[in-house]
């Protein structure tokens, strides 16, 4: 037989106060209840708005020349997601980095885009019955890369003149080749919600997959701050220096467990380093680590003893002398 250590005798003390009958399935079946109509209750009176999805489409109806101008981007490589780097393709635009070590190089290219055919060509090439459009797809691939850039740089530095909201897109200009048709028909095609489809359905087979649209759209955040999407955000209280992620659209309340994930975001160095992202990861993954291991860290596992609360849950125990007067026997049972 071996020993009890001291906080096995301490804490193993059989129970002789008062029993009562309890049964758990009958309590269970009740709390579930209640719980089911404080759920229905509180959805009806506090729910979240039923905000209309944001979407290609919605975009290119709102800003016809904002959607046209980061298309442009995306079909010369210039675009946040363009450059951005692992998952989407091998650029070092956004790569963070924590010390020497940079994750996403680590897990490399995960998720391949292209955006010039993924975003652009691929999705207008699927039109069908357009012999012009499909004449300046071929035209625009077939040329060299200077070429091609020049097209787009004519057509940008005319387009930037007209306000985002402005529905008078160019439709021709020799000086931009055959850019002026690729543009009109990828508005055309958002406009009518086609183009949302397409960026769905290249992705996989099954249509959960946002990835391709939220890039697109994703895209003018920064290279546009009158954007559509950051005229939504801003007005729902989702930029980042908002708390973004944890609040909810329009004045309710969000996520309160994101609290500790978004605070890191909002204080300096994170809040200024371009490694902000993974400088937090980094931060969390060390508290995480450091709750799930509480029970095997000496001192933090200590803890609960210096500060006694359990003692005010199980006060009428620690209270009657007569319950913890008992022994426990000071070898293990065989």
């Amino acid at each position: 037989m071996s020993r009890w250590s001291e906080s096995e005798r301490k804490y193993g003390r059989p129970w002789h106060g008062p029993l009562r009958h309890y049964d758990i399935l009958k309590e269970a079946t009740i709390a579930f209840g209640i719980v089911l109509v404080l759920v229905f209750l509180l959805a009806i009176t506090f729910s979240s708005p039923d905000a209309p999805p944001v979407t290609v489409q919605s975009w290119a109806k709102a800003q016809p020349v904002g959607f046209v101008d980061i298309a442009l981007t995306e079909l010369n490589g210039t675009s946040t997601t363009a450059t951005y780097g692992p998952p989407y393709n091998t650029a070092t635009g956004s790569l963070q980095s924590l010390g020497p070590i940079s994750v996403q190089k680590f897990f490399g290219v995960k998720y391949p885009l292209n955006t010039a055919k993924d975003f652009v060509l691929n999705p207008l090439s699927t039109l069908p019955d357009f012999p012009s459009l499909t004449a300046a797809i071929a035209t625009y691939e077939q040329a060299p890369k200077a070429t091609e850039d020049r097209w787009v740089s004519n057509y940008q530095a005319q387009l930037n003149k007209l306000p985002l909201g402005s529905s008078a897109v160019i439709s021709q200009m020799p000086s931009a080749g055959p850019v002026p048709t690729l543009m009109s028909h990828l508005l055309a095609m958002a406009q009518s919600g086609a183009l949302d489809a397409q960026l769905l359905t290249q992705s996989s087979f099954y249509t959960t997959n946002y990835t391709n649209p939220l890039m697109f759209i994703g895209d003018s955040v920064v290279a546009q701050p009158n954007s559509y999407w950051n005229k939504l955000v801003t007005v729902d209280h989702l930029q980042g220096n908002q708390w973004g992620v944890m609040n909810e659209t329009g004045s309710w309340p969000g996520q309160p467990w994101m609290w500790l994930y978004t605070m890191w975001y909002q204080i300096s160095p994170m809040s200024t380093s371009g490694n902000g992202d993974v400088e937090v990861l980094a931060i969390m993954t060390v508290l995480s680590l450091l709750l799930l291991f509480v029970p095997v860290i000496p001192g933090l596992r200590k803890i609960p003893e210096k500060i006694p609360l359990y003692r005010l849950i199980w006060r009428n125990y620690y209270r009657d002398p007569d319950f913890t007067k008992v022994e426990v026997p000071a070898q293990r049972p065989s």
